[in-house]
């Protein structure tokens, strides 16, 4: 599941998480990135120091047998963690899904920990690259969905995830229980404080999501992208 940051990434990792045939991995290239941007994030040292920085190393975890035993590999990605160098190959034994959430709210939550966020922060560009690449490599439209529609009508629209990926929908998605997970990175103490509150997906709500003008540039940006992936969403 590719999204960008601040989106509903790690409710949705909650809601598969769930699901007692399914195991989870919380954005596997996260340390990588840190590494190589020098970004400065929250805990990067510690989350660089604790978790694998090999891409090669990450792919094969990911492209190998399913943890745990179970019938479902959930992978929470960050589209702008696969770096360029990454070979996009290992993409290819994959069923790439997208999670996309309008530009305007996304910057607006990503200020609250970055006040100058870039277009390479958000993701936007990277997300329709890998798009781009999954629809060209299986000549099909890889499944799209709007976080703006799954806080409206969860059940729906996780049941036309479920259905466009082959998988039996179960109610075990729909809720959850409170508090942090194992399978949680260990930067969850900087960034998962309300999912970890949590019990279910919040309700949607219309939000006043107004883009300060010096970002003005970067939203048009996103936009654009976004548009793209948008007009194949599940509805």
């Amino acid at each position: 599941m590719w999204s960008g940051p601040r989106n509903i990434s790690t409710a949705l990792m909650r809601s598969w998480g769930n699901r007692p045939d399914t195991f989870v991995i919380d954005e596997p290239f996260y340390a990588y990135y840190l590494k190589g941007t020098g970004v400065a994030h929250p805990g990067a040292e510690e989350v660089i120091m604790s978790s694998e920085t090999n891409w090669r190393k990450i792919v094969a975890q990911l492209t190998g047998s399913v943890p745990n035993d179970a019938r479902i590999f959930y992978q929470k990605q960050m589209t702008h963690h696969l770096l360029p160098e990454i070979d996009r190959d290992w993409l290819r034994q994959m069923r790439n899904c997208f999670l996309i959430r309008d530009p305007s709210e996304v910057i607006v939550s990503y200020m609250k920990k970055n006040d100058e966020p870039t277009l390479e922060d958000l993701g936007f560009v990277q997300q329709a690259e890998i798009f781009d690449f999954a629809q060209r490599e299986t000549s099909s439209v890889p499944p799209v969905v709007d976080a703006d529609d799954v806080l409206r009508d969860p059940k729906r629209m996780l049941q036309l995830l479920c259905d466009a990926i082959g998988i039996e929908f179960t109610e075990a998605m729909l809720s959850w229980p409170r508090g942090p997970r194992p399978t949680d990175g260990i930067w969850a103490k900087y960034w998962y404080a309300e999912v970890e509150n949590s019990t279910s997906f919040r309700p949607y709500q219309p939000r006043v999501k107004e883009v300060p003008e010096r970002l003005r540039g970067v939203y048009e940006r996103c936009y654009e992208y976004y548009e793209q992936l948008y007009r194949h969403r599940l509805h």
